[in-house]
C-alpha cells in the first residue's frame, strides 16, 4: 500500500498513515513497520508520536536527532494541537469535555483509573458532535460523527474517553463492540477502528509553525455514506 506524503523538508516528514499499519516494529510479528518502509525511501527517521494500528491520518517523523529533540520537548509540554474524527455509537451531546485519568490495564490496554491508583495519569479530551447519523437497525443502533480534541497525549486516550462517555467507537474490540460494522445486507462496512487523525499543528523545529491535514479516508467515507443513504 502506498503512503501519501503530506509534507517533507530537511527536518520533518509527515505522512497520511494508512489504517492497519504498525508505526514501529512489533514484538515477534516479523511485520515490516511503516517507519521501516519509509526509511527505505526517505532515509533515517525518528518516531515523534504514534498512531494505533487501526487509526489513519497525520503521522509526524523527525529527520534528524536535533529535530527529534525539539519535537519531543514540544509533545512533552503538550503544545501540539491535534484534531481527530471518529465514528461512534450513540447520540452524543453537542459538546463535552471528558476529564478522566487513565491507567494501564492488561494486555496493553488502558482503562479509566481507579481512585488512588499510583499509575494514573491525568487525561482530558474535548468531544464535539459533527453529525448525528440516521439510526439504522441493521447497524446496531444510532451512530454519530464526532470531533475529538485531546488536551493530553496518553496511550489510547481518545478510545478510552469515548467509551467512558458512553459513545465508543463503532468498532473497537478493546474498548467497545468487537463485531465489524455491517450494512443492510449483512456486508461488512468497516472492520477497523474508525478513528482518523485529521489535523496536527506543532512548532516546526527550524522555526515557525507546521499545520498539516489528512483527507477523510475512503473506507470511512464509504461507511458514513452507506449510513446516510440507508
Amino acid at each position: 500500500m502506498s503512503v501519501a506524503v503530506l509534507h517533507e523538508d530537511a527536518h520533518v516528514l509527515v505522512v497520511d498513515k494508512p489504517a492497519g499499519r504498525l508505526v514501529i516494529p512489533g514484538r515477534g510479528t516479523g511485520e515490516r513497520s511503516l517507519r521501516e518502509e519509509l526509511e527505505a525511501e526517505h532515509g533515517r527517521l525518528w518516531v515523534v508520536h504514534r498512531l494505533d494500528r487501526g487509526t489513519s491520518g497525520v503521522l509526524l517523523f523527525a529527520r534528524s536527532a536535533a529535530a527529534h529533540r525539539a519535537l519531543n520537548l514540544a509533545f512533552d509540554r503538550g503544545e501540539p494541537r491535534k484534531r481527530y474524527l471518529a465514528l461512534v455509537r450513540g447520540a452524543p451531546p453537542p459538546e463535552r469535555r471528558v476529564s478522566v485519568p487513565i491507567a494501564p490495564a492488561r494486555r496493553g490496554r488502558m482503562r479509566p483509573a481507579r481512585a488512588g491508583d499510583p499509575r494514573a495519569k491525568a487525561a482530558a479530551t474535548v468531544l464535539r458532535l459533527v453529525e448525528q447519523l440516521p439510526a439504522r437497525p441493521w447497524a446496531g443502533g444510532p451512530l454519530a460523527l464526532v470531533e475529538a480534541l485531546p488536551e493530553t497525549g496518553r496511550t489510547h486516550q481518545i478510545r478510552v474517553h469515548l467509551a467512558s462517555a458512553g459513545t465508543p467507537l463503532a468498532f473497537d474490540p478493546d474498548y467497545g463492540d468487537a463485531e465489524p460494522l455491517r450494512g443492510p445486507g449483512g456486508e461488512v462496512l468497516l472492520a477497523r477502528t474508525p478513528l482518523h487523525a485529521a489535523r496536527l499543528e506543532v512548532a516546526h523545529p527550524a522555526g515557525g509553525a507546521l499545520a498539516i491535514e489528512a483527507p477523510w479516508p475512503a473506507d470511512l467515507a464509504a461507511a458514513v455514506e452507506a449510513l446516510r443513504r440507508g
